[in-house]
């Protein structure tokens, strides 16, 4: 949880914030594997709440069987790791935003 001095979100904040985890998550898995070794991609996000908001991100990977070696376990978990900086991220620029 990252505690902000932002006023509660507006549903198109809400939208954008996961858009930009969601685009994090994809770009990271496409900058280690190239699309033509992905059979299923998936980058799944929930939000609920106002104050707190709380986000929940899914990523889940199927490769081709020409990857068996590569580990989708660790590339998932950075996936999600990215999706989460970008939330924070997007929080800090809000943050900034409400205080001017």
């Amino acid at each position: 949880m990252v505690k902000n001095g932002i006023s509660d979100l507006t549903l198109e904040q809400v939208e954008d914030l996961l858009e930009r985890a969601e685009k994090a998550a994809r770009e990271y898995v496409l900058s280690q594997v190239p699309a033509t070794r992905i059979a299923n991609l998936e980058v799944v996000l929930y939000a609920e709440g106002i104050k707190p908001l709380t986000v929940t991100v899914d990523v889940e990977v199927v490769l081709s069987p020409l990857m068996k070696d590569f580990d989708v376990e660790a590339l998932t978990k950075e996936a999600t790791k990215r999706a989460f900086i970008g939330i924070e991220e997007n929080l800090r620029e809000l943050e900034c935003k409400s205080k001017k």
